[in-house]
């Protein structure tokens, strides 16, 4: 009995062809808790699944972390967002910057501030992946 071929296994996908979730240019104040130590960052961007801030110090990748931030709004009052996650990257920045670029996958957020954060997002339209190595230069 003849044998039908094994399909070649396909490599995974990176960067941003891996992402299931849109992500858009966030540029505002974030508070990032880690344990009882509170520190306000700058954010960089945000999908419904994660954020991506820059703080002046590395944190070690599955670190818990708790964020909040208010979510702006076209009109009308500002949206408080409160969500957990585990850092899933950091990278500094440039050889010459001593401050890091962290990613979070966010594995906790409520249902209404994730809605909130989609259509916000959506609104936004997809960040534009060419700028993202102005960042790391």
């Amino acid at each position: 009995m003849a044998t039908s071929p094994q399909p070649t296994p396909q490599p995974k996908p990176r960067g941003a062809e891996r992402r299931q979730h849109p992500r858009a240019r966030a540029d505002w104040p974030l508070s990032v808790r880690m344990g009882d130590s509170r520190q306000e960052v700058r954010l960089r961007d945000l999908s419904a699944a994660g954020a991506c801030f820059f703080h002046d110090q590395p944190i070690e990748e599955m670190t818990l972390v708790e964020l909040h931030f208010e979510l702006p709004a076209n009109a009308g009052a500002s949206t408080a967002v409160t969500a957990r996650g585990a850092v899933v990257r950091c990278q500094r920045i440039s050889p010459r910057v001593e401050h890091y670029e962290v990613a979070v996958f966010l594995h906790d957020i409520g249902d209404e501030d994730r809605r909130a954060l989609t259509a916000w997002v959506a609104q936004q339209g997809p960040r534009d992946e060419s700028r993202a190595a102005e960042f790391r230069a």
